[in-house]
């Protein structure tokens, strides 16, 4: 009978408990404390300041030809936690990868008759003209690349912190985050093929006569593309008006990086269709590294309240 009843009691009390309101105590503070800010005296490194900020930037993940762009960064920084302004750089070096090697290399056998034993032989000679519109006698000559990047952004520093270095030594950082439109000036390889102007298999001359020489590499021609570009970064105060700054960039658009036949025809366009133009681009999502010194104007550093 005792189980029972309690049995029966308890849905009773499940009812009286949700049926209670929670309050608690709200805890004045007082004393010299009363009022005050959750920070005193703290330094804004950025508040009503310009920034100026020579850049190094170098591409990652890239298929043919790293680009190693040199720029600068321009901000007017609101408060110390929006800024607005611009970042620009230009390609002031670029450098094969291990596979663009490696082609260019198989290519400078394959169009060598000096070195290739097999250059006169039908098989070859087919096989130089079946590929010669994808890969020409100057691979390199074909590749896309990034000759220049133009940024208006956005930052947004949501974190503020002090960085200790071995326990002796602190400095002031943060984390920001940068968000806007970007204008890439773009190399790639020129429309050629059926319809086209400009014949991708056309051959050099020889001794032998007209065009009966190497396939030649055509010409790249240069665009711009749009699109957004969004990143994120540590910067490390190394005095009232000065820092170093560590910035991770993507630039997602679409381009044609080896200079390929790859889409055009067939079932969405999917397969190859003897030309290159600009069904033949693809997504990237490119990404790059920026290291950057930043000076900020005026040089002396406000401290808040």
């Amino acid at each position: 009978m005792t189980r029972r009843f309690f049995q029966g009691l308890l849905p009773f009390l499940g009812i009286l408990a949700l049926s209670m309101e929670a309050s608690a105590q709200e805890i004045q503070v007082t004393g010299p404390l009363a009022g005050a800010p959750p920070v005193r005296q703290l330094r804004l490194h950025r508040k009503g300041r310009f920034e100026l900020a020579p850049t190094v930037s170098f591409t990652l993940l890239d298929e043919y030809q790293r680009t190693i762009l040199v720029g600068a960064n321009l901000n007017y920084n609101i408060t110390d936690w929006l800024g607005v302004g611009a970042w620009g750089g230009f390609g002031a070096a670029k450098l094969a990868t291990g596979l663009t090697e490696k082609i260019q290399e198989t290519n400078d056998l394959r169009f060598d008759p000096n070195r290739n034993p097999d250059y006169n032989k039908g098989n070859e000679e087919a096989g130089r003209r079946l590929t010669a519109l994808n890969v020409g006698k100057d691979f390199k000559a074909q590749l896309g690349t990034i000759n220049w990047v133009f940024a208006p952004e956005f930052t947004l520093v949501p974190f503020r912190g002090k960085l200790a270095i071995f326990e002796k030594l602190f400095v002031d950082t943060d984390f920001h985050f940068f968000v806007g439109p970007a204008f890439i000036g773009l190399i790639e390889r020129a429309p050629c093929g059926s319809g086209t102007s400009i014949d991708c298999s056309a051959r050099e001359d020889s001794p032998a006569g007209p065009g009966t020489g190497a396939v030649k590499t055509k010409p790249t021609e240069s665009r711009v593309a749009i699109a957004p570009t969004v990143g994120l970064g540590f910067t490390f105060f190394a005095g009232s008006w000065t820092s170093f700054n560590v910035d991770w960039r993507a630039l997602p658009f679409s381009w044609n990086t080896g200079g390929y036949d790859i889409r055009g025809k067939g079932d969405g366009e999917r397969f190859p269709d003897n030309r290159v133009n600009d069904k033949d681009r693809e997504f990237k999502f490119n990404q790059m590294i920026s290291l950057s010194f930043s000076m900020y104007f005026p040089r002396g550093i406000k401290i808040s309240d």
